[in-house]
């Protein structure tokens, strides 16, 4: 119980503090933190988390992340089902606060692409441009591989482990910086459904790719790691 609950309050804290970034300060006129801000908040809660609570469950606050490390021998079969409840519930109670205080100031909108940090294909983005769902998938299939192949390398006992949840957060404000302006960047099926569960519509409907794409990419970055770059006895040093 003590990793579920490390799973819940890890997921809870990346949707509040990534998503609640995006939703409250992204656009704040003059002070507004904007691509950059949004992107290093979510590796900032990776981060945090990681140290908090990473040595108790893994640290894996995300479904995909999940499924890659089962695929590449770090993880049991047996818990992937509890740790992907654990990580949706979490994400839904984050996106549930951030409703409410939202709905305090009577700023709650479910109109445009990217209404409360939702995920999205195929609607003009934040530079104009519509990319299709091909493209989409393409984006978050790889965004989510390479980001199973930093997690499975940091945490491999040949690396330095002190180092691995600076290394994981980074991939990901990398991953963000890439992909806000493609899909508003997913990788992790829990946050982009904890934000479509209060948006609805069409957010509900496209949910389906930031599920499969990520998923198959974490699976696809937890074999290239076990079969092509992990050495002999590699493992993870967190599990």
């Amino acid at each position: 119980m003590k990793k579920l609950f490390a799973e819940f309050f890890g997921t809870f804290w990346l949707v509040f503090g990534g998503c609640g970034s995006a939703v409250f300060a992204a656009g704040v006129p003059d002070i507004g933190i904007g691509l950059l801000g949004v992107a290093l908040a979510f590796g900032l809660t990776v981060v945090t988390m990681a140290y908090a609570v990473g040595h108790i469950s893994g640290g894996h606050f995300n479904p995909a992340v999940s499924f890659g490390l089962l695929a590449g021998g770090r993880f049991s079969a047996k818990d992937l089902v509890p740790y992907i409840i654990a990580q949706v519930l979490g994400a839904a109670a984050a996106a549930g606060c951030l409703y409410i205080i939202l709905n305090g100031a009577g700023a709650f909108s479910a109109e445009g692409p990217g209404a409360f940090a939702t995920n999205f294909y195929d609607m003009p983005g934040y530079n104009g441009r519509s990319y299709s769902m091909g493209a989409a998938f393409l984006a978050e299939f790889l965004l989510t591989a390479f980001f199973l192949i930093i997690i499975m390398g940091a945490t491999d006992k040949w690396a330095n482990g002190k180092f691995a949840g600076l290394a994981i957060g980074l991939g990901l404000t990398l991953i963000h910086l890439i992909s806000i302006p493609i899909t508003n960047t997913s990788v992790n099926p829990a946050r982009s459904t904890s934000q479509a569960l209060f948006v609805g519509g069409v957010a509900l409907q496209q949910l389906w790719l930031f599920w499969v794409a990520p998923i198959l990419g974490g699976i696809a970055g937890g074999l290239i790691y076990k079969f092509l770059l992990q050495r002999d006895g590699g493992e993870e040093i967190a599990n």
